[in-house]
């Protein structure tokens, strides 16, 4: 049985390459069928949309309405997945607002079944706060997302919003419909024949057959990240910090709650919401954090990004530590400034000990490293000592903005892969690295071409997009020793 997709396309200049993402439907064996908006038309004709999927085109309320087999129910629920392909700023809006003023956004009111947005508009308007409050609605409400790359606009500005690529866009397709519809490369004539019974009896208001639930891509799977600095007491008022705001951690595992993980978040000292959806523990010190997380174990993936404390004091004072307050004499010289020595021991390890080999190591340990010079080296460095599986590293040396800041820029290290990430929102880098997760657990890395970053330099031709979407090599194996736990 063939999987089906609700295809809505949006209005904006990107539409006209929902062509090519219909040709790649079909050649893989997904039906389609699509519902136009009406900004969509004025973009690409409803006669080009309907050559190529084979099926009617639905454009408005009232003409579905008139047929008598079908209503917005139905068709809502007709298919494995509804996408939004472009999804523009105001039709994101209204789906994030539940407004229900036309077909496309009626569909999407209705239906019981996944959604996936494919964004594309302007930059000022997709980093306009208005629409990044729009997103965060979204993907509380389980919307998941592919895109957008950052390349050259229509309206020849640069930055992201760029609608992904075709391919891109199918591949995230792929991986969010059930696991029972595995890539099929050309579709059969009895995949077809079933596609079009399975129509059949959605327009005759009949039940699907067998119709297997569809699954998030962490759905079943757990999840600990580490998030934030750690305080090593001096004394009851005095301790050893850092300025991690914890930002890219919390991003992190908001999208993998987000993608239907168990998300269990150890953070240290931080000012953040706890994200929908995910269970937090508060620490203190390195050591709180290190007993949270093996009382967490066992869990599928660890992502340690907290900014662990490699040191603590060996004997943090019980009372607040005085220093001399002497007045010199008139007439005698002042007395010379007053020091403190303080006596340090080495905090533990938590990503190496995440990574140890054992009954309770995670299928998949990702390590961050902060660095401040000779970024790759140190990262090769501590990818093999730590012994994790995926290391991202960061440079936060004088003029970086990264921490506290809501962007980052990664080095991605596997084994066998070194990919430089451009400077991203850290929430755009929570959702690639929890879907680059996703693909690595459902196998879908093993088939997925490798990207030069999230956002490729020439997105109409380099296959390369969000990193979400086009992830790491193949298999735990292929991902050796990695990182540190220090971030952002």
């Amino acid at each position: 049985m063939a999987a089906r997709v609700i295809l809505i396309i949006g209005g904006g200049i990107a539409a006209y390459r929902t062509l090519d993402v219909i040709r790649i439907l079909r050649r893989r064996g997904i039906d389609v069928t699509c519902v136009m908006t009406e900004a969509a038309s004025h973009f690409v004709t409803p006669l080009s949309v309907q050559a190529l999927s084979g099926e009617a085109v639905h454009r408005d309320l009232l003409s579905l309405a008139e047929d008598s087999s079908m209503d917005h129910i139905a068709l809502s629920r007709s298919a494995d997945l509804l996408v939004l392909c472009p999804a523009s700023a105001n039709l994101l809006a209204r789906m994030a607002h539940g407004l229900a003023d036309d077909l496309a956004t009626t569909l999407l009111l209705a239906t019981d079944k996944p959604v996936l947005a494919a964004p594309a508009m302007n930059v000022r308007m997709w980093e306009n706060p208005a629409t990044q409050r729009n997103l965060s609605l979204l993907r509380a409400q389980g919307c998941h997302f592919v895109g957008p790359d950052e390349g050259e606009m229509a309206c020849g500005e640069f930055g992201p919003g760029r609608l992904s690529t075709p391919d891109a866009i199918v591949d995230a397709i792929e991986a969010r419909l059930p696991r029972s519809f595995a890539r099929s490369g050309q579709a059969s004539a009895s995949q077809i024949h079933a596609g079009q019974a399975r129509a059949g009896q959605a327009l005759a208001g009949q039940a699907p057959a067998e119709r297997v639930p569809a699954r998030q891509p962490l759905s079943g799977r757990s999840v600990l990240v580490t998030a934030g600095p750690t305080q090593e007491p001096i004394d009851p008022v005095r301790f050893i910090a850092n300025r991690s705001s914890g930002r890219q951690g919390y991003a992190i595992a908001a999208a993998c709650a987000a993608l239907g993980a168990e998300v269990t978040l150890v953070s240290g000292p931080t000012n953040l919401p706890c994200p929908e959806g995910v269970r937090r523990i508060d620490v203190t010190t390195a050591c709180d954090m290190d007993a949270a997380c093996k009382a967490a174990l066992p869990v599928d993936a660890a992502i340690c990004t907290a900014a662990v404390g490699d040191w603590r004091v060996a004997e943090p004072a019980l009372q607040k530590r005085k220093k001399p307050h002497e007045k010199p004499r008139t007439g005698t010289a002042a007395q010379p400034a007053s020091s403190l020595t303080l006596t340090l021991v080495e905090n533990p390890d938590i990503l190496a000990s995440l990574s140890r080999p054992g009954p309770d190591r995670p299928a998949l340990v990702v390590g961050f490293a902060a660095e401040t010079e000779a970024l790759e080296s140190h990262a090769r460095e501590k990818r093999q000592r730590k012994g994790c599986d995926w290391l991202l590293a960061n440079d936060v040396g004088a003029g970086s903005s990264v921490f506290g800041g809501d962007r980052n820029t990664i080095l991605f290290l596997t084994a066998t892969e070194t990919t430089l990430w451009p400077e991203l929102p850290k929430a755009t880098i929570g959702r690639a690295l929890a879907d680059r997760i996703a693909a690595f657990f459902s196998g879908h890395i093993a088939r997925t071409r490798h990207s030069a970053s999230p956002t490729a330099a020439d997105p109409e031709t380099d296959p390369a997009t969000d990193p979400a979407i086009d992830p790491a090599p193949a298999s735990p194996g292929d991902q050796s020793p990695a990182g540190t736990a220090e971030t952002r």
